[in-house]
């Protein structure tokens, strides 16, 4: 619908580089290096999707000006050396035969390095680290400074020989610009200090040589963190102060926010609003006449297209949702805004694996990340008849990936509604973005006509052998886990009761049963797990007075870094007691008996309790199924959450694996 989204599609010329529409995919780390920092095959594969896709220009991740020293995570890509163009060359060609334009982001990490991985002690403005907890870095003398601002002209020189369009500088974000520019981490007293004129002479330096090397055409981005959102940080006051020094040679900026420390804002937490940070953009953009890109949870196409009809930004970036699907600009403009699968900013796949634990990027919605929706060529050599048994979304993706390979596909559901556990949680106001996925799903299910479903029913083993099933998708789903702790059942999920589990506690959401100021009462809550940090952000900021109870050392194990440091902010703000190695011995109506850390017990009343001590695998079909198809000429896949209790990310890629098994039952 090009004539609908006519902003989105208008060309944009920066200097020699014309850009063919106004997307531009940010630049996010993906670990997908080799480990020698050269570009990979599976990088460009990875590019050439989203340049397929549509996208106007691609802003290739971060690559590092200064090896070891400025290494940012263990694959991250190389420009220090002219041993990486030929690779990155290939990059371009393939980039730009579909039609796009291509960038890179060049970086140095200062005090963001770690030192376990490179071997060395990072080093940054003064000896600050770049977030709690961190490594303490080693000041940089000037010698090193200006030795660090030839290697970004050299870095920049080799993108331009390599066939990129555009260079990004890196000046966000907690790396070694953003560093400098910080007054939470700049304390220096020499000319690289004090003053905002002084934190931004390293940039300028940078800036200035970049532009020497690469001439007058050559377009250069700057990447800002325009406000940090950290008391004591930079404001966006502050930014528009200190850019006055350093913006003549820039091009475009690259508008963005946050720290390592409010991360959160930096890779946005999923209650923030499609474009909230559009603001920053028009401020800077209003302030120096520059072409500017906005980006921040941009998932709909007409906020991005209002953005830009407004004049808030020039150009709109996104990220995470050309992972969570490359096609979002081509369905944009030719098909329905309904098919783009649109990134839940679960943080999950993409920030949690790469940041978090050091994987290859993966996304809970899109189990295709590096190989694309090809199989949806395949078609099947024979008749295959599919039954789906649970419509979550590990069910769904099943069920949708079967049809679109010519299988006629039964789902069977018990409930009135589609979605499973992800449409309940959505319900909660902070996790709305989360429907997006189920209803993409039941979007993408309603347009098979090979595919069958059926709400409302309990499935039989006489009804599934009616249907001649060849292979059965179990996917059931789980429950509350509600262990045999004395008063438990007793009391929870009862009418007018006051103890709930996650379960009940959305009903209540959805019934406007809590009121909207929650000061003086008192919530309690048995787990520190992700269930129970979502009653936490619900109840926390209505004043009331929340306590969570977790029996291990910490709270928030195993959630991605964006959520946690989101949620954790959020408890500081306001008063959340975190009770941890606190063990529920009891449960009454009106209070929860605990074990402390030191042996004693206590009795913590509350007007509101909740036990959410995650979820177990419900299955009650399961060993039905392996008993009454036992022939072997029928397959049984046991999917999701009915496996065992997890995240949305494993069921998805369990039920596209159906794939898997149609080729080694010879369907396809």
């Amino acid at each position: 619908m090009k004539n609908e989204y006519k902003h989105i599609f208008e060309p944009f010329t920066i200097k020699r580089m014309t850009m063919k529409n106004r997307i531009v995919m940010m630049p996010m780390g993906t670990n997908y290096g080799e480990q020698n920092g050269e570009m990979s095959f599976l990088h460009i594969n990875y590019y050439e999707q989203r340049a397929k896709g549509g996208t106007g220009l691609i802003i290739v991740e971060n690559a590092s000006v200064f090896s070891p020293q400025g290494s940012n995570g263990t694959t991250q890509l190389r420009i220090d050396h002219d041993s990486y163009i030929p690779r990155l060359y290939k990059l371009c060609e393939t980039v730009h035969k579909h039609g796009a334009c291509i960038a890179i982001q060049i970086n140095h990490a200062g005090a963001s390095a770690q030192a376990h991985r490179t071997g060395i002690q990072p080093v940054s403005a003064s000896d600050i680290p770049s977030k709690e907890g961190g490594e303490i870095p080693r000041p940089l003398n000037k010698e090193e400074i200006l030795e660090i601002v030839e290697k970004y002209g050299k870095a920049a020189k080799r993108a331009q020989t390599a066939g990129f369009d555009a260079v990004e500088i890196h000046a966000g974000h907690s790396y070694l610009l953003s560093q400098f520019l910080s007054p939470l981490t700049n304390k220096r007293t020499d000319e690289f200090g004090g003053s905002p004129k002084n934190r931004a002479r390293f940039a300028r330096l940078v800036i200035e040589e970049v532009r020497r090397q690469v001439g007058p055409f050559f377009p250069i981005f700057v990447r800002l963190s325009a406000d940090e959102f950290m008391e004591g940080g930079n404001t966006l006051d502050d930014t528009l102060e200190y850019l006055q020094y350093f913006e003549k040679e820039v091009d475009v900026f690259d508008v963005s926010a946050g720290l390592n420390s409010s991360i959160q804002y930096q890779i946005d937490a999923n209650y923030l609003a499609d474009g909230w940070r559009s603001y920053l953009a028009k401020a800077v953009k209003e302030r120096y006449n520059k072409p500017c890109i906005t980006m921040g949870n941009i998932r709909n196409p007409r906020i991005a297209d209002d953005i830009l009809a407004r004049g808030d930004a020039d150009l709109i970036g996104i990220g995470r949702g050309l992972i969570a699907d490359p096609e979002w600009v081509n369905k944009t403009e030719f098909g329905d805004v309904q098919d783009i699968r649109k990134c839940i900013s679960c943080n999950i796949g993409c920030a949690g694996h790469r940041i978090g634990i050091n994987r290859p990027i993966r996304c809970t919605i899109n189990p295709g990340v590096n190989t694309g929706e090809d199989y949806k060529k395949k078609r099947v050599k024979r008749q295959c008849n599919v039954v789906v048994i649970g419509a979550g979304t590990a069910g769904l993706e099943a069920a949708c990936t079967a049809a679109e390979v010519g299988c006629t596909t039964f789902v069977i559901e018990k409930k009135s509604y589609l979605g499973g556990l992800a449409a309940e949680i959505s319900k909660i106001p902070d996790k709305n973005r989360l429907a997006d996925f189920p209803n993409y799903l039941i979007h993408r299910a309603e347009k098979m006509k090979n595919l069958f479903i059926f709400k409302n029913t309990e499935a039989t083993i006489e009804q599934i052998e009616s249907l001649h099933p060849d292979i059965i998708v179990n996917a059931t789903g789980s429950s509350p886990l509600l262990p045999p702790i004395k008063g438990l059942h007793d009391v929870i999920d009862k009418e007018n009761g006051k103890v709930s589990s996650i379960l009940n506690m959305i009903n209540h959401v959805v019934s406007g049963d809590y009121p909207k100021d929650m000061s003086g009462k008192k919530v309690v809550v048995i787990g520190g797990g992700a269930v129970g940090l979502d009653v936490v952000e619900y109840f926390a900021p209505r004043g009331a007075d929340v306590s969570i109870v977790e029996m291990m050392p910490i709270i928030g194990n195993g959630i991605d870094p964006v959520s946690k440091t989101g949620t954790f902010n959020l408890m500081e703000k306001h008063g959340v007691k975190q009770l941890t190695n606190t063990a529920l011995l009891e449960v009454k109506e009106s209070s929860f008996l605990v074990k402390n850390p030191d042996g004693s017990e206590e009795e913590l009343p509350f007007d509101y309790g909740f036990v959410c001590l995650g979820m177990r695998a419900n299955n009650p079909i399961l060993k039905q199924l392996q008993d009454s198809f036992d022939t072997g000429t029928t397959e049984i896949m046991n999917v999701g959450d009915s496996v065992r209790a997890r995240r949305i990310i494993e069921g998805t890629e369990e039920g596209r694996n159906i794939l898997n098994v149609l080729d080694k039952r010879n369907f396809i």
